[in-house]
């Protein structure tokens, strides 16, 4: 193997959780998602290779991606690309962090959390000695919003590293007689009274539990920090940046994390230029048409008015066992050269289409038996993780901060047979051809529509007039569960996204937050569905998630059917083919083989 082999073998191996990866083998083909490159590409420049996350997720091998590596000259002393400077004072509000303005409810302690193991002896001022470090290191977990937060959002301003201290932000729990059994609800109490303290307004963002256990035994440290500051990815940097700032104060050293390559008012600005810009401007007219009117429930944008909060009576939650999830995230997306989403959406669109055709999942139908009123359409918000390569040479590997992107996507099945697809015929396949397709379509994956619909004020309201989908997915990526070394998550602990406060309205009429975990057993893919009260039944929403586990569980034995692999027209250069063209030479290919 070559140098750059080496390197990259052993990234992935390290971020996927395996014992060893081969030259030969992709990273989707491993079951590697978005959020994950991401983490090989942060991991890569500090071992001096430059990588992007496109580049991670669509070569086809380590040795296609090794080729295409450049050197890292700043790794090796030489003069490289300069870092964007870091900015401090006022800061230019995001289209996510604007669309939280427009959300008409309380959002003061709107939080992610996340909970992990600490060492042996691991005490306050260790916690508040790294908790400074994070704080002084991650420029957005310093912010203020004096005036409050609503839309058009006011001044937001960064103050300076040093401003705001830890040593006021850390709750020490003395857990030294605690049993293991004890900790989460201990450890539950305090969270909440934890996030009850977070204010945008003050720059109170993030708040601290330690569970000191003493000495010999483990604790537990949570992070609450408020969704303006964080989100999925992020945490998976600061979970490295405990690692590293720990492993320098146990040395004797200062707790000192990684350096930031991209500050995130950077990121803010670069966004409002380019809202107004030549290139998003010509995207405005297929947002327009695909957030047009569809006919049936779950097809299109959801009728006004406002929705029910949610609430732990109207959510749903599901678990794909190991023999289903392993194929599921690891086979079935490399059939199609695709990725986790593309397989995750198809069957959410078979399972819609079955549901509608159905009468929404309780019989009766909306039109005559096997008719689709939708035209086989599905239209769904997808969140992503907003980190995309639109600036050339610019890194947020290592940036912290809310960068989600919320966009929609118009899933066009035709006239296909959801009933065939459910078991496992070839509709199947050619539904995730077609989504596929759609997504691979969808331009910078997506984060031209927030730009438009909140940072530009010609096409914002137009926009907004069309409404939004009825229904919301995110994929929010693999999870490591059960392991016992420091820094881990700890068991019993959920990692708590989008903790809303107590009535605030949901955005979406159904909702689906979907993460794979990695524990002991193998790999499972967990759902969690939510619905306002007062758009739909819960028993018609939890057929929905059933079926969309069937169908799930479809797509994962599909990978033993003959000729299930097939090319899409975006993996051929060739201009004007259709899949029609390519399904039709793969056959001929077949015959002769």
């Amino acid at each position: 193997m070559t140098a750059h082999e080496t390197t990259l073998c052993t990234l992935f191996a390290e971020v996927l959780g395996l014992p060893e990866v081969h030259p030969g083998q992709s990273f989707t083909g491993l079951g590697g998602d978005s959020i994950q490159a991401i983490q090989v590409v942060s991991r890569a420049r500090l071992a001096g290779l430059v990588v992007t996350t496109r580049e991670v997720l669509r070569s086809e091998s380590v040795s296609a991606l090794a080729a295409a590596a450049r050197t890292d000259d700043r790794a090796h002393g030489r003069s490289g690309p300069t870092a964007p400077p870091r900015r401090f004072g006022p800061l230019a509000a995001t289209p996510i962090m604007e669309w939280l303005g427009e959300v008409d409810g309380p959002v003061d302690s709107y939080n992610q959390s996340l909970v992990v193991r600490t060492p042996a002896g691991f005490d306050a001022a260790a916690a508040e000695r790294l908790v400074q470090a994070l704080l002084d290191t991650h420029d957005v977990l310093r912010l203020r919003l004096p005036g409050g937060l609503a839309a058009p959002v006011p001044a937001a301003e960064i103050p300076e590293p040093g401003t705001v201290a830890a040593a006021g932000l850390v709750e020490r729990v003395d857990a030294r007689t605690a049993t293991d059994e004890e900790l989460p609800a201990l450890m539950g109490r305090r969270m909440e009274a934890a996030r009850a303290l977070l204010s945008p307004r003050d720059g109170t963002m993030l708040r601290a539990v330690l569970l000191d256990r003493g000495a010999d035994r483990q604790g537990r440290l949570a992070l609450i920090v408020h969704h303006l500051a964080v989100d999925g990815v992020s945490w998976r940097i600061l979970q490295d940046d405990l690692r590293t700032c720990w492993a320098a104060l146990a040395s004797g050293a200062a707790p000192e994390p990684d350096p930031v390559h991209t500050p995130f008012a950077h990121w803010a600005e670069l966004l409002r230029a380019d809202a107004t810009s030549g290139r998003r401007m010509g995207e405005a007219t297929r947002w327009y048409d695909v957030l047009g009117p569809a006919p049936a429930p779950l097809a299109g944008v959801r009728p006004p008015g406002p929705l029910d909060p949610e609430t732990a009576r109207n959510t749903h939650v599901l678990t794909l066992p190991p023999e289903f999830t392993g194929p599921l995230l690891t086979a079935v997306p490399g059939l199609v050269n695709g990725t986790v989403n593309d397989v995750l959406l198809t069957g959410l669109a078979l399972a819609v289409l079955n549901w509608r055709r159905d009468g929404d999942g309780e019989g009766g139908g909306d039109g005559p038996s096997g008719e689709d009123p939708a035209g086989g359409r599905v239209l769904v918000d997808v969140e992503g993780h907003g980190r995309e390569d639109v600036v050339d040479g610019l890194d947020l590997s290592r940036t912290v901060g809310w960068f989600t992107t919320v966009y929609p996507v118009r899933l066009d099945l035709g006239p296909t047979d959801p009933a065939d697809a459910r078991a496992g015929g070839p509709a199947l396949g050619a539904a995730l051809r077609l989504v596929k397709e759609d997504l691979r379509a969808v331009p910078d994956k997506g984060i031209g529509f927030g730009l438009l619909r909140h940072l530009n004020s010609r096409t914002g309201p137009g926009l907004a007039r069309r409404g939004i989908p009825e229904i919301g997915f995110n994929y929010l990526g693999r999870f490591p569960m059960g392991d016992d070394g420091d820094w881990s998550a700890a068991p019993g602990h959920a990692f708590a996204l989008d903790d809303a406060d107590e009535g605030l309205p949901m955005a979406h009429a159904v909702e689906v937050n979907a993460a794979a975990h990695e524990g002991p057993g193998g790999l499972t893919l967990s759902a969690t569905w939510t619905w306002a009260g007062n758009a739909y039944p819960g028993t018609r929403v939890r057929a929905l998630a059933e079926e969309w586990f069937a169908v799930l569980r479809a797509l994962a034995r599909y990978t033993g059917r003959p000729g299930a692999a097939a090319l899409t027209p975006s993996d051929v250069s060739l201009a004007d083919i259709s899949q029609a063209d390519l399904d039709s030479f793969e056959s001929q290919l077949g015959e002769l083989l």
